[in-house]
Order: structure tokens, then sequence, then C-alpha cells
């Protein structure tokens, strides 16, 4: 079997759904949707800056990376790079697609005793788009004009970047509604130990896109999975990077030991909330950055910039 085949085969057996004439285009329903279906919870971006999790529709539009993080709960192959399609499929079909994938992924929900009808039938039109599923996003070329039909139809975007393709990050137009780098090490020696990059500039790449970050006009975060034992060390370091991005932002999250991962790392290296909450308190301590939020059940703890410390952190409020 050709081995790009192969790769989309592991992920639709990990319930990714497909979509589109070239298949790299996938969504997965979030454990935090099923949920907010249910009235269990409800995910942390719910509780940090207000969008629904019985809303929001998980998709990429390329499901490969440059990166193959030691901590990813993906699958991740080789060389990954290597599958890349000749021929991407075209923005309004993906969108058209994503939302379909979606209503067939929750419909087998609408008969479950224990859901709630109204927030079903409100999932079927997706108001929250996370552009953070699999593979990195800024490799899909015509991304600006995905991020546009996805604000036609009223919704609002989170992309989540790895920062490799700076170029791609300042030429994108429009913005989405909140734009996240993830950064994973807080010099060349562990981002090359915890990321395991695909390029041979990877570390220099991403120190590109967190000089850009202050010029792109629109609501930014730094994002940082700490795995204990590998990268959660030198908080100053992070800091000092952070400092640079101008973020208005700052999500410090555990690593959880899941899917993938789990074949790489274990459950030794998954740090405990406190751990992640006096772990941030020293990262805030040396860029300025000040506790606004907490979600202890996902591990997550929210920063913010010293000139927004007090302010709602609410998406259009």
């Amino acid at each position: 079997m050709d081995e790009s085949l192969n790769y989309v085969k592991k992920l639709k057996g990990q319930h990714y759904r497909f979509f589109g004439k070239h298949e790299h285009s996938a969504a997965k329903l979030c454990l935090w949707t099923k949920k907010s279906m249910r009235n269990r919870g409800f995910c942390y971006k719910q509780a940090f800056y207000g969008v629904e999790s019985h809303r929001c529709l998980q998709m990429s539009p390329n499901v490969y990376c440059q990166l193959r993080c030691v901590f990813c709960w993906r699958t991740w192959e080789h060389e990954p790079l290597n599958y890349l399609p000749k021929v991407w499929d075209e923005p309004k079909e993906l969108v058209d697609e994503s939302i379909l994938a979606q209503r067939k992924l929750i419909s087998g929900l609408g008969g479950v005793a224990d859901v709630d009808r109204k927030k079903w039938k409100e999932a079927q039109e997706p108001s929250q788009i996370a552009i953070s599923l699999d593979g990195e996003p800024t490799m899909y070329p015509y991304l600006g004009d995905l991020i546009k039909e996805y604000h036609k139809r009223k919704a609002t975007t989170f992309l989540v970047s790895n920062g490799l393709l700076p170029k791609r990050l300042e030429a994108l137009e429009p913005l989405p509604t909140q734009l996240y780098i993830s950064l994973y090490g807080p010099d060349k020696q562990t981002h090359q130990k915890t990321n395991l990059p695909l390029t041979k500039d990877s570390w220099e790449k991403l120190n590109e896109s967190l000089t850009l970050f202050p010029s792109l006009d629109t609501r930014k975060v730094i994002r940082l999975t700490m795995v204990k034992g590998v990268n959660m060390i030198k908080p100053e370091e992070y800091a000092k990077l952070i400092s640079l991005s101008e973020a208005q932002y700052l999500e410090i999250k555990g690593f959880m030991f899941v899917g993938g991962s789990r074949q790489r790392l274990t459950i030794e290296n998954m740090p405990r909330h406190d751990e992640i909450r006096a772990f941030a308190e020293k990262v805030g301590a040396g860029c300025g950055y000040k506790i606004a939020n907490e979600q202890p059940i996902s591990r997550v703890v929210l920063l913010v910039r010293p000139d927004l410390e007090g302010k709602n952190t609410l998406i259009n409020k």
C-alpha cells in the first residue's frame, strides 16, 4: 500500500473523518463537544474565551506536519512530508464538506437519551472552527480563503500554527479570530529534542514567527505544552521568547498521556495541575504576564499580558 494511503488509513481508524477529493483534510469530534452536548462540562476554551464547545468544529486542511513532537497524541509517520498532495482542494469545498463531516460525526448522538436536544440541533451549524486538529495548517496554500469562508458563515476561527512558515503567516489574509503559535522549547536544543523536526531551520523559523507576531492585527496566543523531564525547564528562557512575541495571552498546558504519545513517553512525564500552575507562575514572573484563569481538569493555565490584567478575555465581549 502507498505509505500516504496507509497514514490516512491509520487516522481513519482513530475516527478521523476525511473529506475533499484528495483526502488531505479531516475533522474529528472532540471529547468536550460530546461532553457539552450531555451537559457534563465544556472545553477550557469556552471558560477562557466564551466559544461554545458543543458548536465547535475541530478540523485541519492539512494532516501533515514538519514536526514529530514526542508528546503528540496524533499518529505521525517517519517522513509525512513525502505524502503532501500535488493538488489541493478548494477552500469553499472544504468548508462545506467539513460541516457535513461534523454533522455525520454527531449524527449518532441525536438519539442518545442524555444528550441535550437543543444543543444537538445547534451543533449542526458550528459557530467555532478550531483549525488545529492535526498537521500544520499553514502548509495549505489557500488558508486565508478558507478562513474567509468560515467567517462568511459567522463562525469564529482559532488557528494553531507551529510557526515554521513565517512568510505564510505574514501574508495571511484575513487573519483568524485568534492565532496561536506553539512554543515547545526554551532553547534550540530542547526544541530539537521535543519536536524532532523534519526541517533543518525549524528553530530559526519559529523565532522569525515570534518576531513577526506583534505586527499581526488579531488576538494572539502563545501555547506551551509541558512535558516533565523533557521541556518543562528554564521558565525564564520561555519568558524571553514570550516577551518577544507580545502575545495578549499565554496558555500553559500539561502533556496528557493519551493516544500515540504512549508509544514514546510514560505517565511519569504527565505533570499535575499544581505543577503546571507553579511553572506558569515562574514563566509569568519572567515576562510580567499574570494568571487570569485555569481549568484543573485540563491541566491548563491562562496568563494575560500586563496591560490586559483584569480585563475580559472573552471573544467579542
